[in-house]
């Protein structure tokens, strides 16, 4: 595990899933890049208890500092997505899906994330 308790196997997951911010989509290139476009680690839904390949996921520091604790609905409405064009519509899949299933537009799927072992393909 590292330091935000995220399984080495779920690390691995999402790292190989997020080659850019889920939210502003700027790309973790190689390259040497500014601070705030360096990638971190997101949970979705604020609360370190649910580490699922549904709630981590990379974003840049930029977004992950004016996110903060924000529900991720009422941050898409900030000035700070507004002046960057991210919307509910350019956000990645992973951060979608979430804010589909938060506004009660989809049905939950069963969640059975625990280990590698219960993937859905």
């Amino acid at each position: 595990m590292n330091r935000w308790n995220i399984p080495s196997w779920l690390e691995q997951e999402v790292l190989a899933r997020d080659q850019r911010c889920i939210y502003c989509g700027v790309e973790f290139a190689g390259i040497a890049m500014e601070r705030r476009c360096r990638p971190s680690w997101e949970h979705i839904v604020n609360d370190a208890k649910i580490v699922t390949r549904e709630n981590i996921a990379r974003c840049c520091m930029g977004c992950n500092a004016s996110k903060g604790t924000k529900l991720l609905a009422a941050w898409l409405e900030s000035k700070y997505c507004k002046s960057r064009g991210i919307t509910s519509g350019s956000i990645a899949e992973v951060a979608r899906a979430f804010l589909a299933l938060s506004q009660g537009t989809v049905a939950p799927k069963p969640s059975c994330m625990d280990s590698p072992s219960t993937a859905r393909s």
